[in-house]
């Protein structure tokens, strides 16, 4: 079951091949929802402002992450689809090495300053009250989870490149059993340990990260037969690194200038809401994440189907693989939005059960209008894998500044100034934006591929081989 050959990627059905090498990523992200579920589940019995606390630095941890992982996991990713369509084999383990350098060097920065300037961090958000110094120790605690979190990705990247999406999904499997497992016993302790409450909740994810990298690099050096890092692999070379951080680095970029427009919506979701409006972005957040599973487990496949008929010099069948992930994607989502319309109060009491009343009701409102757009969310992420396979990475980043700088950002803020909306403008313009995105990335897809870009990006994976 989901294993995936380079014949199905090259030459067999487009549909299959994409559900076979996402399957995976699919159940892998189920898992990562999994752990948020019961993070959010354990941290709720600690009280209402600790589960603020965890939504206020909801963005904050996202910002870290795309500083540290994106440049590295993106570039390995794609270049390494592309060599192995072009069975440039060597070269594709040359990269990996070269993204786990990167990957490793910037971590390393990020947790210094994230560790350093937490509680600067969180007052610049204005959290008062009880949820400030919760927030503080949250975030100082887990980005000692950057390092191992950033190598495993980008030997993900590796396998996932390959066509050996397994491989990831057993990273993440131990990763989240590891943080459950550790979960209620750091947070409210044991025997005659007394549990270290909501710094325990982020000490859960670092040793779960660390056992995951643990398990990446042991089958990275071995113990599967597909992506392998040999001693040939191990160089350091300014060509190498030019051509990682010129495909990673503009969705290093987006993902930053995405997540900094969330920090500041938290912002404005923390003046006008209260801790009530903080618990239900962060519910809303939460339940959102379930809407990625496809939406991530797709792109991440398309990406690789792309990169490797391109590396095969297969523009027209790359050109396909994102239409028909576009709409495998869009109806599984227009599902699960479905659902969530329908059953809002039930999904919010799963993750606070002692919800107030005010937290109640924004949750229900959230998800609602949420699900309104969810079609779009799987639409554009597999429009932008797409463009990301083809190294067409900063054209991604471009749709994402203007979803979010240009249309998110300031519908919140006309909403809450000029029509008086209260938390309800940052609802809506979420959604509102969401759907801009798919429509104008769509469209711009259909144009970029009418006017040769497959046909170039082709030329050039194997120019670069």
């Amino acid at each position: 079951m989901w294993d995936t050959s380079p014949d199905d990627i090259t030459d067999g059905r487009i549909s299959r091949a994409l559900v076979l090498l996402a399957a995976p990523l699919v159940v892998q992200n189920l898992v990562q929802v999994i752990q948020q579920v019961v993070d959010t589940f354990w941290v709720g019995r600690i009280g209402e402002d600790a589960v603020a606390a965890v939504g206020l630095n909801y963005p904050v941890t996202a910002m870290l992450t795309s500083a540290a992982i994106m440049a590295p996991f993106v570039g390995t990713q794609v270049i390494v689809s592309q060599r192995v369509g072009a069975e440039d084999y060597s070269g594709a383990r040359r990269i990996a090495v070269h993204g786990l350098a990167v990957g490793v060097a910037l971590a390393l920065v990020v947790t210094a300053v994230a560790v350093v300037g937490a509680e600067t961090v969180v007052d610049l958000l204005g959290a008062g009250g009880d949820v400030g110094p919760l927030a503080a120790t949250y975030l100082a605690t887990w980005a000692l989870s950057l390092v191992p979190m950033a190598a495993s990705d980008v030997l993900e990247g590796g396998f996932v490149g390959w066509g050996d999406s397994r491989a990831a999904l057993y990273v993440n499997v131990v990763a989240v059993v590891v943080n459950i497992g550790l979960d209620p016993i750091l947070i409210f302790g044991a025997g005659t340990f007394d549990g270290y409450g909501i710094r325990g909740a982020a000490l859960a994810t670092v040793l779960g990260y660390t056992a995951g990298f643990a398990v990446a690099l042991a089958m990275a050096l071995g113990l599967r037969d597909s992506f392998t890092l040999t001693r040939d692999a191990v160089s350091f070379e300014v060509g190498e690194f030019r051509e990682l951080l010129d495909v990673g680095a503009p969705s290093s970029a987006r993902r930053l200038a995405q997540d900094g427009v969330r920090v500041v919506i938290v912002g404005i979701v923390a003046t006008v809401g209260g801790a009530a409006g903080l618990a239900a972005y962060t519910v809303g957040a939460r339940v959102a994440s379930v809407a990625f599973i496809p939406a991530t487990g797709l792109s991440q496949a398309a990406q690789s189907v792309v990169g490797q008929n391109l590396g095969a010099e297969q523009p027209d069948r790359a050109r396909r693989t994102t239409w028909i992930g576009v709409g495998i994607a869009a109806t599984a989502l227009t599902v699960v939005g479905a659902l969530q319309w329908l059953f809002p109060a039930a999904l919010t009491q799963v993750f606070v059960p002692d919800v107030s009343e005010a937290a109640l009701g924004l949750s229900v409102d959230y998800l609602r209008i949420l699900a309104y757009g969810y079609w779009a969310i799987g639409a554009t992420y597999v429009l932008r894998a797409g463009f990301n396979g083809a190294r067409r990475t900063r054209t991604s980043m471009v749709a994402s500044l203007l979803q979010y700088w240009a249309l998110r950002l300031p519908l919140a803020v006309a909403g809450v100034v000029l029509l008086d909306m209260g938390v309800h403008a940052v609802f809506w313009a979420v959604t509102l934006s969401n759907v801009a995105a798919a429509v104008g990335l769509g469209a711009y897809y259909h144009y970029s591929a009418e006017s040769g870009m497959f046909d170039r990006a082709a030329a050039q994976a194997v120019a670069d081989d």
